[in-house]
């Protein structure tokens, strides 16, 4: 089911000792609707149980803080999940949108999705783009990006509010593919980005790590 395996990773890192992990995740189930523009489509009914099933799974230890691109799918899946932490006795604190955890890597719209479209689906769009073979004023280098996703996320470690705690970083699939490819290296069983996949960020010994949910841990900065 869409975010057991982020609920398993958390679990994993909690019992191991990890008090503070930051999660850049990707939003719920959405509507599809071509009609409107893809960041309009809400979470569908699906996607808003599966949010609030993830709150409720998550370590009751561990107070619980979101962060969210802010598209309303991904603000109401961090608000959900934060509802739902609180309903089974857990502390939540509140969600607030943060633009760096969006699209900004999209130089021009239109060229992306076209690239997109031309590409053999996500990993080979991402095949490109890491590349550089998609037009300069199209989109950023995935590098760049990537690391600049990566201070955001990391910076949530810098200012806890609870001696225990877990940030939620609501993001799109397109954020999560491109950060785990540029920083955890290309892994065989990564497969697609699923609705609330994460990636794990965390600290051990003043050593900075991130993780996905297979493969091996890999240390990202100070």
């Amino acid at each position: 089911m869409f975010g057991d395996a982020t609920i398993e990773t958390v679990r994993e890192l909690v019992a191991s000792g990890a008090d503070h992990i930051a999660l850049l995740m990707r939003h719920s189930a959405r509507e599809f609707n071509k009609n409107v523009h893809d960041l309009v489509n809400p979470l569908t009914e699906e996607g808003r149980d599966l949010s609030r099933r993830l709150g409720e799974a998550l370590p009751k230890s561990h107070t619980l803080r979101g962060y969210a691109s802010p598209p309303e799918r991904c603000i109401e899946t961090a608000q959900l999940a934060l509802l739902g932490h609180a309903s089974k006795g857990g502390e939540a604190t509140r969600v607030r949108p943060v633009e760096g955890l969006g699209v900004f890597y999209v130089l021009d719209q239109m060229k992306m999705f076209r690239a997109l479209e031309e590409s053999d689906g996500m990993d080979g769009f991402i095949d490109c783009w890491v590349r550089g073979e998609l037009p300069r004023d199209a989109m950023m280098p995935a590098d760049q990006a990537a690391r600049l996703v990566l201070d955001i996320v990391a910076a949530k470690l810098d200012h806890p509010v609870a001696e225990r705690q877990i940030d939620l970083c609501v993001t799109h699939d397109l954020t999560v593919h491109m950060v785990r490819d540029r920083l955890l290296g290309a892994w065989p069983d990564y497969g697609p980005v699923e609705f609330l996949d994460a990636l794990a960020v965390y600290r051990r010994e003043g050593r900075l790590f991130m993780r996905g949910q297979v493969g091996p841990e890999r240390e990202v900065g100070a």
